[in-house]
C-alpha cells in the first residue's frame, strides 16, 4: 500500500499503463468507426451543397413531389 500513496488514482505505475493502453486502444477504435459512420453518411447523401447549391435540393423535392401526385 505504500507504493500507492504517490498518486491520486490508488494506481500503480504498472496499472495505469494498462489502464492507459486499453483507455488508447478504445478511444482510437471509436474514432475510426465515426470516421468510417462519417464517410458512409456524407457518401449517401452529402452534407454540402453541390455546384448548383442548396436550389438542387429544391429541384429534386419538386420532382419527387410531382411524382407522389401523379402515383396517387
Amino acid at each position: 500500500m505504500a507504493d500507492r500513496q504517490g498518486s491520486l488514482t490508488g494506481l500503480t505505475d504498472e496499472e495505469a499503463r494498462e489502464f492507459h493502453g486499453f483507455f488508447m486502444t478504445s478511444f482510437i477504435g471509436f474514432t475510426v468507426v465515426a470516421i468510417i459512420a462519417h464517410f458512409l453518411v456524407w457518401s449517401w447523401r452529402p452534407w454540402f451543397p453541390s455546384v448548383k447549391g442548396y436550389a438542387a435540393l429544391q429541384d429534386g423535392a419538386t420532382q419527387l413531389a410531382s411524382l407522389v401526385n401523379l402515383i396517387t
